[in-house]
């Protein structure tokens, strides 16, 4: 029956152990453990990291920010060895996240003319290769 339908056995398999526990699968990955370091080894809680994150975002020149530069300045500033997630899910957190930018295609794709052709030499094209002389 799976071989005339082209289903795996482990796929058919799986469905089934799933649907008898009536149980969700959660893949929810290691617990933030709710600090950071410092370049010289000295622990910093998350709690700390925030109000720094909140610092920089009140000063009229970082308030644009997003969660990439407040990695950065959080590195040069306070010497922190953080991640651009981490910030990312504190900045989530808090509620800081600015809304994402809306790219501006500046040359928009153009679909070649579709060209009604009814003989032939009605239409021309030509591959042009670029070599150096010999």
């Amino acid at each position: 029956m799976l071989r005339i339908l082209d289903v795996e056995r482990s796929t058919y398999y799986a469905h089934v152990n799933r649907s008898e526990h009536h149980e969700p699968i959660h893949r929810s990955g290691r617990p933030a453990p709710g600090y950071s370091y410092t370049q010289d080894g000295k622990r910093i809680s998350d709690e700390q990291v925030s109000e720094w994150i909140m610092e920089l975002l009140a000063d009229e020149y970082t308030s644009v920010y997003g969660y990439r530069k407040l990695t950065k300045m959080l590195r040069r500033e306070h010497r922190l060895v953080i991640n651009k997630k981490k910030v990312y899910r504190l900045c989530k957190a808090m509620n800081v996240l600015r809304s994402q930018r809306q790219v501006k295609v500046k040359h928009p794709k153009r679909l070649a003319n579709n060209r009604l052709l009814t003989g032939s030499n009605q239409l021309w094209e030509t591959d042009i290769k670029y070599g150096t002389p010999s």
